[in-house]
């Protein structure tokens, strides 16, 4: 083989499978750092929810203090299922943004290919033509 040649088929590799390849990889870490921040700054605010209401109930110490305490459990569920909400809203749309731009990179991939396919064919009828 000539080194056209050669030089010719690492171009075609790194433009059908190895480009796309680190690029894909690039853009599944993104996405997993996206969620795992997500999911920290969430059990961040669920775990210092808790230990607000943990802290409350230590506060009780007579009956009014207890209607208090069970009034305010209505207020923090209605929060905390406000919170749930978005969260789930938050990952859903990363989500959508992940599967969006993975189908982008793959048909940016298949059309990579199918040009590289199309002019190894033609490379390959040039050669056959130059040694008949």
């Amino acid at each position: 083989m000539t080194n056209d040649t050669v030089d010719q088929m690492n171009r075609q590799i790194e433009d059908t499978v190895a480009g796309p390849a680190r690029t894909y990889a690039s853009l599944v870490l993104d996405h997993v750092e996206q969620l795992a921040s997500l999911q920290l700054e969430a059990a961040r605010a669920y775990t210092e929810a808790g230990l607000q209401q943990a802290r409350a109930a230590l506060e009780v110490a007579n009956p009014a203090d207890l209607q208090s305490y069970v009034e305010n459990q209505q207020k923090v569920a209605r929060v905390l299922s406000e919170r749930i909400k978005g969260d789930v809203e938050k990952v859903a749309a990363l989500n959508q943004t992940f599967a969006q731009n993975a189908q982008k990179l793959t048909q940016d991939s298949a059309g990579k290919a199918s040009t590289a396919a199309e002019e190894g064919t033609r490379q390959a009828t040039r050669t056959a033509a130059k040694s008949q």
